[in-house]
């Protein structure tokens, strides 16, 4: 376990309210990279890729910054938009 996992296990059994702030954190920085990576991946700048997708620059730099709770819904338009497919997997 990582210095940082620990750092949150003990967090939350100090406070276990905390759990869902840490998934949520946790689900908008996977989305970030997703997002960053797709973007990148089209070699685009996020200019480039909010017309592309649709959305606002705002949007795009909302989601690579880890700072908005992205849906799935959002996350398939801007993919599917991206001629790109989201998978979802539960391990």
């Amino acid at each position: 376990m990582s210095k940082i996992q620990n750092f949150i296990k003990k967090d939350i059994e100090k406070n276990p309210k905390l759990k869902k702030k840490y998934e949520q954190a946790s689900l908008n920085l996977d989305a970030a990279v997703l997002v960053k990576d797709m973007r990148k991946d089209l070699g685009m700048t996020q200019v480039e890729f909010a017309k592309y997708v649709g959305k606002p620059q705002s949007t795009i730099g909302r989601i690579e910054a880890g700072n908005m709770n992205v849906s799935i819904g959002l996350l398939n338009e801007i993919a599917n938009r991206a001629h790109r497919q989201v998978k979802l997997v539960l391990i």
